[in-house]
């Protein structure tokens, strides 16, 4: 899909991880600490800034203690379709 825009898909997922920090009562220092990343950084994430690094967000994740769950999340075996076409995970590429 070329030019498919997901802008607005990372500025919710920014305002989610901004909420799960709120949640837990955390300020943006102590997210940022834990995860190992700058205040700018976090802020970048929570604003839904598409170039931060992937890992950083896994860090901030690993920090609100929600990694887990989006790993498990995205997990084709956790959905209906994913059991149906179980197989499709041994191939070595998709056709």
């Amino acid at each position: 899909m070329a030019g498919y825009r997901i802008d607005g898909q990372l500025t919710a997922f920014g305002e989610h991880v901004r909420g799960w920090r709120m949640v837990l009562g955390l300020t943006a220092q102590q997210v940022a600490e834990r995860a190992d990343i700058t205040r700018d950084t976090l802020r970048k994430i929570e604003t839904g800034d598409p170039g931060v690094n992937f890992r950083s967000v896994a860090q901030v994740l690993r920090a609100l203690g929600v990694l887990d769950r989006v790993v498990d999340t995205i997990d084709p075996l956790n959905s209906d379709i994913g059991r149906l076409r179980a197989g499709s995970l041994t191939k070595k590429r998709a056709r």
